[in-house]
């Protein structure tokens, strides 16, 4: 298979890896884009997480909660500048508001009425796009509920009230003291901000994110040379430690380092009156997964067609 600059560019700004290491990772998979990011990161050459610094969408993410439930959304401008415009923070809130009286799905939240205009949400951005004169457009939203409880929100680095860059929901099912649950809820919410965590419990994990850790984690140990069953405790130790660090309910709480998240829980049902269980999170950064154009790249493409 040719390996294209398009495709060494997509890799580099996936893994955050050289330019020719990439270009080796793709000619050693045959130009399979996930095979080559495990090549990279069992060669040390990457990490597992796409480089923060990668995404490129402007705009803001919204929060809006309601008893107990809650939403997330995401909508998207062209421009900071625009994000930080009174009338763009208008529809954000407000799409926010309408999104609670849906399924919370991107679909249904386009499909229902904005009260301002009397129209669909959908064409009441269509609308503002025409007005703000920039592309602006619904790409996500999560909405969470319980029947006993809360669901706690946090806005990292909120720009106005519900509005940022970064939001946070956390479902804690509950029949105790709801002012106490929702106190607990917070720290959870920020704590899930400055983590990430890729499930609630380990179980939870996917077991496709699962496998491919295992695999990279073989092709490291077995650079060591040691014999297979070496090899199997040595992947299941790293594989043990691999879902401590990203199940939520097993990680170092970081209000107080020296409690699991479960464990910081368990402490709050003291105050609370009654047992906590948490039904879900969702945590959605603005931008997430958008690539930036590179306006230097042409340079490095032209390095790797001599290479």
């Amino acid at each position: 298979m040719s390996i294209t600059a398009a495709m060494v560019k997509e890799l580099r700004e996936t893994t955050g890896a050289g330019m020719m290491d990439c270009k080796k990772a793709l000619g050693e998979t045959n130009g399979d884009m996930e095979a080559a990011v495990d090549w990279l990161r069992a060669k040390g050459i990457a990490k597992a997480d796409k480089k923060s610094g990668r995404t490129a969408a402007e705009g803001l993410i919204g929060i809006a909660s309601a008893g107990t439930k809650a939403v997330v959304v995401e909508i998207n401008s062209e421009t900071d500048f625009v994000a930080r415009n009174d009338a763009f923070q208008d529809i954000v809130r407000g799409v926010s508001k309408v999104a609670l009286d849906t399924d919370g799905s991107v679909d249904a939240i386009g499909a229902a009425t904005y009260p301002a205009t009397g129209k669909a949400v959908s064409e009441t951005i269509t609308d503002a796009i025409a007005t703000i004169g920039e592309n602006m457009s619904l790409r996500r939203a999560v909405q969470l509920s319980v029947t006993d409880g809360v669901v706690s929100t946090y806005v990292h680095n909120a720009v106005a009230d519900g509005l940022g860059k970064l939001g946070v929901l956390v479902a804690l099912q509950s029949t105790g003291d709801k002012d106490a649950l929702n106190a607990i809820g917070r720290q959870i919410a920020m704590h899930i901000a400055a983590t990430n965590p890729l499930a609630i419990r380990s179980e939870d994990v996917d077991a496709a994110v699962a496998e491919r850790e295992r695999n990279v984690f073989i092709e490291q140990s077995r650079a060591s040379g040691k014999p297979d069953a070496i090899i199997e405790k040595m992947v299941d130790g790293r594989m043990r430690k691999f879902f401590e660090e990203v199940a939520l309910l097993s990680q170092a709480f970081v209000i107080n380092p020296d409690l699991t998240v479960a464990a910081a829980i368990k402490e709050a049902e003291k105050t609370v009156g009654a047992p906590i269980e948490v039904t879900g999170i969702a945590r959605l950064l603005l931008g997430e997964g958008i690539e930036k154009e590179e306006s230097d790249f042409a340079a490095e493409v032209a390095a790797v067609a001599k290479g």
